[in-house]
């Protein structure tokens, strides 16, 4: 089978089979490692759409930051499950699973091929896995526990929640404020630590027969590209962009602006750092986010891991991205189990 091109036919849509059983194919990988453009090729291939799984991209007006693709690169794709709520309105997981499931079933409505790429390891997992039963958010319990964050510092957060669980806690950044909140609010209104819910509901719903695929780079190579882009990124208007939002009241204080190059941005914006500075931190706290995104996925069974040689063109990747899909999807002909049974295999 020869490299995707222009010329190659789509594959045929899912038989009644296929789509019966739910397959789903979820590409993941650290940021910068090339999964928006291999998307887009194997979406093409599988005459299908993209579904986004990034938690930052669901935001409206926070494009050149989210390095959401350019409608020029999507080349007549649809990419799903992008510019969802403003960037002052809440989201978390839950929310992402109930807008990926209704574009999902539209799609095996369509016998097409869902396509979710991303790199949120926490939609993907709850996407492929399910809920637990945690309780949802309390907005009073929430905005206190802000506030304290603001008043007290993230540290300190994160040393209580060390204190009541420190199971959730050592799964988590200490300056990841959000998740901090999150788990420390779940202990205030249960009682129980966030460990004991997940634990409970050990992630093993298997909605989908899925198969997840991930993209690797060298380190070098890796961190090159994350360089490369950051400096595209600013030399193409990020900080105006950032500075548009702070201008449309978007607090510095809320989720949305906490993202990786936003808050490094505004706070060269509040002059709390020059120019280099800001550029220094940026790429050292996104080297640091790809290492914690590959400690993620590497510590989830199921995936099926392609390298990518630096030398490598898109459409070959992408091809070898196709061949275990296509693997994937001849499979499901000899299958009878429906989506949930203990045959599937997803991570």
């Amino acid at each position: 089978m020869g490299v995707i091109a222009d010329c190659v036919l789509p594959m045929p849509l899912l038989t009644e089979k296929q789509a019966g059983l739910k397959p789903l194919v979820v590409l993941v990988g650290p940021t910068a490692v090339g999964k928006s453009r291999v998307a887009v090729e194997v979406a093409r291939r599988f005459d299908t759409e993209v579904l986004a799984a990034d938690s930052r991209q669901v935001y409206r007006g926070m494009d050149i930051g989210t390095d959401k693709p350019p409608v020029a690169e999507r080349q007549g794709i649809p990419h799903r499950l992008l510019d969802l709520v403003e960037p002052d309105q809440p989201f978390n997981a839950g929310l992402y699973c109930r807008h990926a499931t209704e574009v999902i079933g539209r799609l095996y409505g369509e016998h097409r091929l869902p396509l979710v790429v991303g790199g949120t390891g926490l939609y993907v997992r709850t996407l492929v896995k399910g809920l637990c039963a945690a309780p949802p958010a309390d907005p009073s319990v929430r905005a206190r526990l802000r506030q304290e964050a603001r008043k007290e510092g993230p540290d300190q957060l994160y040393a209580r929640l060390v204190g009541v669980d420190p199971s959730s806690a050592s799964k988590l950044h200490p300056k990841d404020t959000s998740k901090v909140i999150r788990a420390l609010e779940v202990y205030e209104l249960t009682g129980r630590s966030m460990a004991s819910f997940q634990d409970a509901h050990g992630f093993a719903e298997r909605p989908y027969r899925a198969l997840l695929i991930g993209l690797l780079r060298d380190r070098e190579a890796l961190y090159r590209r994350i360089e490369e882009r950051i400096d595209w990124q600013l030399a193409h208007g990020f900080v105006e962009e950032t500075q548009d939002l702070l201008a449309r009241g978007c607090s510095r204080d809320c989720s949305a602006m906490k993202g990786l190059g936003y808050r490094q941005v505004a706070a060269y914006l509040s002059g709390e750092c020059d120019r280099d500075e800001m550029v220094r931190r940026f790429k050292r706290d996104t080297r640091r986010f790809a290492k914690r995104q590959l400690t993620w996925f590497r510590s989830e069974p199921g995936i099926h891991w392609l390298s990518i040689d630096k030398q490598e063109p898109v459409p070959r990747t992408a091809q070898r991205v196709t061949e275990l899909v296509d693997r994937f999807l001849e499979s499901l002909e000899d299958r009878e189990e429906p989506a949930g049974s203990s045959a599937d295999r997803a991570f």
